[in-house]
């Protein structure tokens, strides 16, 4: 394994700059599971989630061509992702009581959920960036480089969350693009794609705008749901 070829660091650059271009949608997941915790809990979230999204990604990397070779994979975590979604926005109640040691293993489960159904889509971009070094510092390659975006991920989830406390519609925003991600992986699944480059050739965002905008439209109105039960238990509360 020569580690001085021009090669082997074209490759590692490679992978950074494909990291630094795909790690905004991870940066969302972790804010978004995190803006409810204490302050003093947030950071820890952010680190947890952080180290095991990037874990997650390369191991995901490694066996990236096996996994994507399975029909359905991509449909049931598109699925998976608009759940997530519709649950971060719907949970979005700034009076809960929130728990310090369940809500913080709540907030990393839920991180660890999203980073594992989106990186499939990345880990195709990496896996391509460190295939053209020699075969043999491709492992080290994908740890290198995806060990550096650690300190990306951390940055934007971090940033990302002091705006959400700020500017509350960032988080509809950011549900928004787990949906507009999950219409993404939808439509790019094995099992469809064929049929659906036939028959809907060039709806690709169509598809993942009405995701986007199905998300936001099914957290907000369980959000509102939740809260008049709130103020209907409340008022009951009083009264008696």
């Amino acid at each position: 394994m020569d580690l001085t070829s021009a090669a082997f660091w074209i490759a590692l650059l490679k992978i950074i700059w494909v990291n630094i271009l795909l790690s905004g949608d991870n940066a969302v997941v972790i804010a978004l599971a995190a803006r409810n915790l204490p302050a003093h809990q947030q950071k820890k979230a952010i680190f947890a989630g952080s180290g095991a999204a990037i874990v997650l990604r390369v191991v995901l990397t490694l066996f990236a061509v096996s996994l994507l070779q399975f029909p359905y994979l991509k449909l049931v975590g598109s699925l998976l992702l608009l759940w997530i979604g519709v649950q971060l926005l719907a949970g979005d109640d700034e009076g809960d009581d929130v728990k310090a040691g369940s809500s913080l293993m709540a907030a990393v489960r839920t991180i660890l959920v999203a980073d594992l159904v989106m990186s499939l889509d990345n880990v195709i971009a990496v896996a391509a960036a460190a295939n053209s070094a020699p075969e043999q510092a491709r492992t080290l390659l994908l740890i290198l480089g995806l060990g550096l975006s650690i300190p990306l991920i951390i940055f934007g989830s971090t940033l990302l969350l002091k705006l959400m406390q700020n500017y509350p519609f960032i988080i509809t925003l950011g549900a928004a693009l787990l949906g507009f991600v999950a219409g993404e992986m939808a439509v790019t699944d094995l099992a469809i794609h064929d049929w659906f480059e036939a028959h809907m050739h060039g709806l690709d965002y169509a598809v993942s705008i009405t995701c986007a905008v199905g998300v936001v439209a099914v957290g907000t109105a369980l959000a509102r749901r939740a809260r008049r039960a709130g103020l209907d238990e409340a008022e009951d509360g009083a009264g008696s």
